[in-house]
This record gives structure tokens, C-alpha cells and sequence, in this order.
């Protein structure tokens, strides 16, 4: 049965190249939108190719003492680690390129016009990214049947992200903040003023941080999650007959399929919101994980035991997205106040928004706790090793890791739309538009955040 983990990222995969050719076929815009999107591409273009070729060295090093230290295997899974998760982040900044310049063109014809140009390119990083990520983990089990093998991809996979999370998130953060005190210190020129270099070296950013840096990070820890509880299952008493080394590959392959059914019915309309648009995406996602999970389990007569644990991390994940939203959408409580805040100066606005980013960890933290504690208790009970549960409850976390990758690469997408646009000079109300999708993608961002160190600590619980 666990032949479904390999199907179902195929499907992911081609799914991915569908909407990729989706994005490609519609209007680039004006020529000086042209002219600005190739700028953004070649700046991002140069930017992972050297990031690649530093990172081809290290993995070559790592590779060769892995195999002599180590186990000869463990090498070439460790490179094709590594490589599978530098094609997701590749494809998915690729089509990210692609995607601003179309969605801001779009945004001339309105928001329900270019919410689905920027959420469809979103979509092909987070398709990537399932597909690539268990396509890898399904070749080497079947070749090995060892799950403690794929130990290597997933190490392969971390020294992916270790580079380009770090690296590419360095490089945001030092040409946003170079961006704006241009715009502070030079008279007359805004932050996204075609007359500031800086600001294509910001559009750059947002790509090779957000896209295919967030996409590592998240590439690490779903393939982290399946290896985890693959290896713990395996260790069970009885684990050929109950299962438990496979179980993590169905669950999995079931996220991945929940995942492509979330992306296809994720629609705004005319006036709609794309935050809640987003949001609705993300919940019917969850309840078809829930469904699919349950009716596997029943008809494999899976113990339950393992199906409540991967929902209770899926619920832990839905609480992280509930508080991320509302600490941080543009029509919240927290984020009102915080703009308030401004008129008294910037002391109390940073006061505030610090504050705030205080409060917001209190929830997430208190749901991971009791999602660990009830996932270890609820798998003992059902005669199952607590922490196979615990590990089970982070593979739920992220068995939606398709659709949340899909939103996070969506806030690139309409930030660098909105940044085209203006350096495009066109009108006010296409500004609005990209501005409502800009404001979606940040909390989208947000929330993708959470889940990845959420999830993390689930997985760093199990494996202690």
C-alpha cells in the first residue's frame, strides 16, 4: 500500500508542471514591466547559481567522509538529498519569476484576475516541494528497504536548507533594510522607486529567501518527519504486522493528495478577500487529510491510535495558522494597534509590535506542548510506542505541507506583483489591487514559519 507515497508525488509533480505552463501563457504586460521582471530574474538567477556551486562543494566534501566514516550508501543518498531539494527550490523560483510580472499585469483586470496567477505559481514551489521531497524518500526505501538509509537524503536535504534558508534570508533582510533607508535618506524617491538600485536587489530577495529558501527549510523538515516516524515505527515490536514502518508513507501520499485537491479549489471573487481565500484552502485541506486518513485506517484496520495522533498535530498546525492570522492580518486587532502606534513615534510602534510578537508565541507553544503530550498518551494507550505517536504528530503537522508552501510562495509572488507595479508606474488602483495580495502574503508567510518550526520541535521531541 505505501506504493501510494511514490504515485501520489508523480501526480504532485506533474500537477506542478501543469501550473507552471498555466503561468507561463498569460501577459507579461508593458515593456517596462518587462524590463523590471528580467531585472529581478537575472539578480535571482546569479544569486542561486553561485548559492548552488558553493553548495556543490560542501555536498561533495560531506558526501566523500560520509562514505568513509560513515556507510559507502549513506553518500549517494546524501547528494540525492541535496539535489532533490535544489530542483523543488529551482522549479519553484522559476515560476515565481514568472508569476510577478503576470500578476501584476493581471492586477490592471482586477483581484479575482491576479489572485489566481499569484496563488497558481505559489502552488507550483508547495507541489514541488511534497513531490520532490517523498518521490526522493519513496525511491530509497524501495531501493533499500531500509528506512535508516534515507537518514542520508534527509541529511542531504538539511545541508540544502541550511544554505539556502540562511543564506538567502541573510541576503533578504540586508537589501530590504539597504531599500528603505535609501527611500528614508534620498529626498523625493519611495521605496519602490525604479531610481533606487536597491529595490530590484530587494524583488531578488523576497525570491531566493521566501521561495526557494523557505521551500528548503520546509523541503528538511517534511522529509525529517517521514524518516523520523519511519524509523521509530520500524523499531516496534511487531512492526511487520502492525505496519508502522510503512504507515508514515500513507499518511504521507494521503497529504499529498488532500494537498492537490486544496489547491484546486482555492477561488476569490471580484471583491473577495485572499487572505480569507487562503485560509479556506488551508482548512478544507485539513478536513480532507482528516477524511482520507480515516477511511485508510479503517479499511487497512490501521490502530487508531495512529490516526488520532497525526490529526492531533494537524490540529496543532491549525492552531498556529488561526493565531499567526490574527496577529498578523492587515484587518486584525494587533496589527491596527500597532499602526496606531505610529502617530506617537517609533519607540512606542516598535514597542508595541514587539510586544505583540510576545503574546503571539504563547498559543502556538501551549498547542505543541499539549499536541506532544496527547499524541504520546494516546498512542500508549492504543498499545503504541509514545513516541512513534509524537513523531506521527508531526508527519500530521506537515502532511499538508503542499498547500501551506503553496501560500508562502505566494507572498513573494504578490509583493514582488506590487513592487512591478509601482516601479511600472501604473495606476492607483492596480496599487490597490497588488497592495490586498501583498497584505495576504504576508500573514501567508507568517503562518508558513510556524508550521516549519512547529513542526521541527515535534520531530526533535520523537527522535530524543
Amino acid at each position: 500500500m505505501w506504493i501510494l507515497a511514490p504515485i501520489s508525488a508523480i501526480a504532485s509533480i506533474i500537477a506542478g508542471g501543469i501550473l507552471y505552463n498555466y503561468v507561463s501563457k498569460q501577459d507579461s504586460g508593458t515593456e517596462k514591466m518587462k524590463e523590471i521582471a528580467a531585472a529581478i530574474k537575472e539578480g535571482a538567477d546569479a544569486f542561486l547559481k553561485r548559492e548552488y556551486m558553493v553548495l556543490a562543494y560542501f555536498v561533495a566534501v560531506v558526501a566523500v567522509a560520509l562514505a568513509i566514516f560513515i556507510n559507502p550508501i549513506m553518500a549517494p543518498t546524501y547528494i540525492f538529498g541535496s539535489v532533490c531539494s535544489g530542483l523543488a527550490g529551482f522549479f519553484g523560483m522559476q515560476v515565481a519569476l514568472k508569476a510577478n510580472v503576470r500578476t501584476a499585469n493581471a492586477a490592471r483586470e482586477g483581484l479575482n484576475r491576479a489572485f489566481p496567477i499569484a496563488f497558481r505559481g505559489g502552488a507550483v514551489m508547495g507541489l514541488s516541494v511534497v513531490g520532490m521531497g517523498l518521490l526522493g524518500i519513496s525511491i530509497v526505501y524501495g531501493l533499500t528497504g531500509n528506512p535508516e538509509i534515507i537518514l542520508g537524503y534527509s541529511f542531504g536535504a538539511s545541508a540544502m536548507a541550511l544554505f539556502a534558508k540562511a543564506g538567502g534570508g541573510i541576503y533578504t533582510k540586508t537589501a530590504d533594510i539597504g531599500a528603505d533607508l535609501v527611500g528614508k535618506v534620498e529626498l523625493g524617491i519611495p521605496e519602490d522607486d525604479p531610481r533606487n538600485p536597491a529595490v530590484i536587489a530587494d524583488n531578488v530577495g523576497d525570491n531566493v529567501g521566501d521561495v526557494a529558501g523557505m521551500g528548503a527549510d520546509l523541503f528538511d523538515s517534511y522529509v525529517a518527519s517521514v524518516v523520523a516516524a519511519m524509523i521509530l515505527g520500524g523499531e516496534l515490536e511487531m512492526a511487520e504486522l502492525l505496519g508502522t514502518e510503512q504507515i508514515p508513507l500513507i499518511f504521507a501520499g494521503l497529504g499529498v493528495i488532500a494537498s492537490l485537491i486544496g489547491v484546486a479549489v482555492v477561488r476569490v471573487g471580484k471583491k473577495g478577500n485572499p487572505g480569507k481565500a487562503l485560509n479556506f484552502g488551508t482548512y478544507f485541506t485539513c478536513i480532507v487529510f482528516t477524511a482520507l486518513t480515516f477511511l485508510v485506517t479503517y479499511l487497512l484496520e490501521i490502530n487508531i491510535g495512529i490516526w488520532i495522533a497525526a490529526n492531533i498535530g494537524l490540529l496543532s498546525g491549525v492552531i498556529i495558522g488561526i493565531t499567526t492570522d490574527y496577529f498578523t492580518s492587515i484587518d486584525r486587532s494587533p496589527t491596527i494597534k500597532t499602526a496606531e502606534s505610529s502617530q506617537t513615534g517609533a519607540a512606542i510602534n516598535i514597542i508595541t509590535g514587539f510586544s505583540y510578537g510576545l503574546i503571539s508565541l504563547f498559543p502556538p507553544l501551549l498547542g505543541i506542548g499539549i499536541a506532544s503530550t496527547t499524541a504520546y498518551y494516546v498512542a500508549e494507550y492504543f498499545g503504541i510506542s509514545g513516541l512513534y505517536g509524537i513523531s506521527m504528530a508531526a508527519l500530521g503537522m506537515l502532511s499538508i505541507v503542499g498547500m501551506i508552501v503553496a501560500g508562502d510562495a505566494y507572498g513573494p509572488i504578490s509583493d514582488n506583483a506590487k513592487g512591478i507595479a509601482e516601479q511600472a508606474s501604473l495606476s492607483e488602483k492596480v496599487i490597490e489591487v497588488a497592495d490586498r495580495l501583498d497584505a495576504a502574503g504576508n500573514t501567508s508567510k507568517a503562518i508558513t514559519k510556524g508550521f516549519a518550526i512547529g513542526a521541527a520541535g515535534l520531530t526533535v521531541i520523537s527522535l530524543l
